[in-house]
């Protein structure tokens, strides 16, 4: 947790530097660190899915249904990260469009 909230602090720091002086620059070290953050949540996700198939043999859910959940929960994570950065651009419709898709994506599910 430490590693992640110190490479996000990092990060919004030089970003705000950058934002005075460069901004179209500032948007690439946010879209940078965003995708540096993905890293160890990656690691953590292997921990998460792994307890979801311990949960899934101890009470026995069929494996479509973890499945589909977690598709739901990959879509809504790399849909919010992607309408953060264009917020962060300053392009709130691209943001918007992003979450409508997003939401027909998961009932598409």
């Amino acid at each position: 947790m430490i590693q992640a909230v110190m490479i996000g602090i990092t990060g919004v720091f030089l970003a705000l530097f950058l934002k005075q002086t460069k901004p179209e620059y500032a948007v690439c070290v946010s879209a940078g660190t965003g995708i540096l953050l993905l890293f160890p949540v990656a690691e953590r996700l292997s921990l998460v899915i792994e307890n979801i198939r311990l949960i899934q043999s101890a009470i026995s859910i069929q494996s479509a249904y973890i499945q589909v959940l977690l598709k739901i929960i990959g879509i809504t994570y790399i849909s919010e990260f992607a309408a953060d950065i264009c917020r962060d651009a300053g392009c709130a419709a691209v943001a918007g469009q992003i979450g409508v898709f997003a939401k027909l994506s998961i009932l598409a599910v």
